[in-house]
């Protein structure tokens, strides 16, 4: 079956030419982890900020209302203290040089975003060898995980390893997570074998509200975690990278090095701090609402949702043979739902981005916009055979 598109004046807009983040007050976005921000809603961010509370300036991101935030992540995540970063790959770079020091070996998922997406940072700056394991999966075993410190450690040249470190939610496995009890049996081998730990949790608290295990017991588990400030708690930028006092003593020293001693980090944090607030709450209201809209949808002919046994807030959606995908998008976008088009498949399976997007609209509306799109696309596809 060829499928040609033919558009009119009245038609819907094509997929490709949807908005990535579309800034309606009304728009339920199955495209992103946090809130679409415009210019404006984030302008206003910044006065409400100044209006409740009040700025309190930094000094190069040491002080005032950025220090506020440090102890605000360091309380959340029940460590010690807690240090502002410009970026997740600058946190997770900094925990794992500073962990370890001379036994330059780090162990991470292969698929994580550290060993694929940073250009080799970690060993071109700081000299440091990444081992991959868990080839072409979300995470990798106890047992691959036993074998090498083991190898580490009695090879013919010893080569110890610094840390080890479990990225979750994994984002290039649609945001599936390692378990809990995963987690903990690796990082309590670790802790026997002298070898540190540290968490990518740029994706947390959604994680958080996906499985109820809290933010803090998981933190608990790892001697250092990084939460990213962006991508779903409303700040532009930012990260936060959490451990021990005597971990975080003159880390900022080594954030000046790297070029990211910003001179001023203030309107960020405030910014963060606003959008800590509450969000567990909103984020456990969000995901009880999809599980809801979930089940309904899951009763329409041509659609169902199959969450990922260890899933987190993204849930993938399954069509049917003759629903086109792209025009599925054009149709729910008419009615201010927003989903990703067929470039941004899933093994075959649309991507359902789950944020508090989703308590603009009643579950009721959300629901006849699928059904309704689910309709026209249908009726598209006959006509275009």
């Amino acid at each position: 079956m060829t499928s040609t598109r033919t558009e009119s004046p009245g038609s819907p807009r094509t997929a490709d030419s949807l908005p990535l983040a579309p800034q309606s007050p009304d728009a339920v976005v199955f495209r992103l982890d946090g809130e679409p921000r415009s210019p404006e809603a984030m302008i206003g961010l910044i006065q409400r900020y100044q209006a409740e509370y009040g700025y309190e300036v930094d000094d190069f991101s040491r002080g005032g209302t950025v220090e506020k935030l440090e102890r605000r992540f360091a309380e959340v995540l029940g460590k010690e203290s807690a240090i502002f970063m410009p970026t997740g790959t600058l946190a997770n770079h900094l925990a794992i040089r500073r962990h370890c020091g001379t036994r330059p070996r780090a162990i991470v998922q292969e698929q994580s975003h550290l060993y694929n997406d940073t250009g080799d940072s970690v060993a071109q700056l700081s000299g440091i060898n990444l081992v991959p394991l868990g080839t072409g999966r979300p995470g990798f075993t106890l047992a691959e995980l036993e074998e090498v410190l083991q190898r580490s450690e009695t090879g013919r040249v010893a080569n110890a390893v610094g840390v080890m470190m479990i990225e979750s939610p994994v984002r290039r496995h649609a945001g599936q997570v390692v378990p809990y009890d995963d987690m903990k049996a690796m990082t309590s081998l670790c802790r026997e074998r002298g070898v540190p730990t540290h968490l990518d949790g740029a994706r947390l608290f959604m994680m958080s509200a996906a499985t109820g295990i809290g933010p803090a017991e998981y933190s608990a588990l790892f001697d250092t975690v990084y939460v990213s400030l962006y991508k779903y708690l409303g700040a532009p930028f930012g990260a936060i990278l959490a451990g021990s006092a005597e971990f975080a003593d003159g880390l900022y020293h080594d954030r000046r090095m790297f070029g990211s001693g910003l001179q001023s980090s203030a309107l960020v944090a405030g910014m963060a701090l606003m959008g800590l607030d509450g969000f567990e709450e909103r984020f456990a209201a969000a995901m009880a609402r999809t599980q809801d809209l979930f089940s309904k949808l899951n009763a329409l002919p041509g659609l169902a949702v199959e969450p990922f046994d260890h899933g987190s807030n993204i849930f993938p959606m399954r069509l049917a043979p003759d629903i086109d995908p792209d025009r599925l998008a054009a149709e729910l976008a008419e009615r201010s739902v927003f989903i990703y088009p067929r470039t941004e498949q899933y093994e075959g399976r649309t991507l359902l981005h789950v944020n508090t997007s989703i308590l603009r609209q009643p579950n009721d509306r959300v629901f006849r916009a699928f059904e309704e799109a689910l309709q026209r696309a249908g009726e598209h596809a006959k006509v275009s055979d």
